[in-house]
């Protein structure tokens, strides 16, 4: 089955990002954003900009949203169990859930909801998406790197590919998305936690011999350590290249958490230090920099003014 329509939940940079290039190449009508009532409502009236230009993706309430054939979190993960709600309106016996959220644990939420049939996994990287202030820029699209878990059925990881081939997504199917989903982790636990606590961009964290790269990369090889202990073969040559990639973005640029302590929303440290420190005390490693970037992110959260 051919996927011809497409809802994103989640207008930060990621669906901003994607929603926009697949809006441009399969043109108005296949692809739209759901947000709660409440959301939508707080929203109103706003059109955001990609790169200058106005978005073009319509903006629906949940309470019009019908079912599609593809559903793309690209929330951040303290917004989940919002998400999941909403998701009811939109998941139909042959919707297709594809997660961009952050972290290994989503897919997992998703599949208690709606099962693992249609269900795949997926991770987002190298782009270099910054949404602050109502305008998002963007540079490198980066990619969606996605496959089948244990329990998806024939013929949607090939439905996925097709549509996002279609919508000009740039992505790569993965024989072992769990080991690059890992991967991931590895680096978001790194860059992401760094730049917010130091205040940093990709280029200071790239800084050979700086405060801040010291920091990156032991708390990606602690994230490397756990990940071995879960049996996934993640590697000190995966390490290298997710700092290389680091290295490559626009040096001014910066991660998530980095734009959410500048915008003073919730972090995703619950899925980045708070799944290292869980699982690494199941298996007796050691893990301080992540304690301790854990800690210090919870400080700067406190600190919020909670508008």
């Amino acid at each position: 089955m051919a996927i011809e329509r497409v809802a994103i939940l989640g207008r930060g940079a990621v669906g901003m990002l994607y929603g926009s290039i697949a809006e441009r190449n399969l043109g108005p009508g296949v692809v739209e954003f759901v947000m709660d009532d409440e959301r939508f409502a707080r929203h109103a009236g706003e059109t955001p900009l990609v790169n200058g230009e106005p978005l073009r993706v319509p903006t629906v309430p949940a309470s019009e949203a019908e079912p599609v054939d593809l559903v793309i979190l690209a929330i951040k993960a303290p917004g989940m169990a919002a998400a999941l709600k909403t998701m009811e309106r939109l998941v139909g016996p042959r919707t297709a859930i594809a997660s961009l959220v952050n972290g290994v644990t989503s897919e997992e939420r998703v599949a208690e909801r709606f099962g693992w049939g249609r269900t795949v996994l997926s991770v987002a990287q190298g782009m270099d998406a910054v949404f602050i202030g109502g305008e998002m820029t963007y540079a490198h699209p980066g990619e969606v790197r996605f496959g089948a878990a244990p329990g998806t059925g024939p013929g949607v990881v090939d439905e996925v590919a097709d549509l996002y081939e279609r919508a000009g997504i740039p992505h790569v199917v993965e024989a072992d998305i769990r080991r690059r989903m890992w991967v991931k982790l590895m680096l978001n636990v790194g860059i992401n936690q760094t730049c917010m606590v130091y205040g940093g961009t990709y280029g200071t964290a790239s800084e050979p011999g700086g405060e801040q790269q010291r920091c990156f990369v032991a708390a990606m090889r602690e994230a490397l350590a756990v990940a071995r202990a879960e049996g996934v073969d993640v590697t000190e040559e995966d390490l290298a290249q997710m700092a290389a990639l680091v290295a490559s973005l626009d040096p001014d640029g910066m991660p998530s958490m980095a734009q959410d302590r500048i915008n003073e929303r919730p972090t995703e440290v619950e899925e980045f230090a708070g799944t290292v420190i869980r699982l690494a005390e199941g298996h007796g490693i050691l893990v301080p920099t992540n304690r301790w970037l854990y800690q210090r992110i919870r400080e700067l959260e406190a600190g919020f003014s909670r508008r």
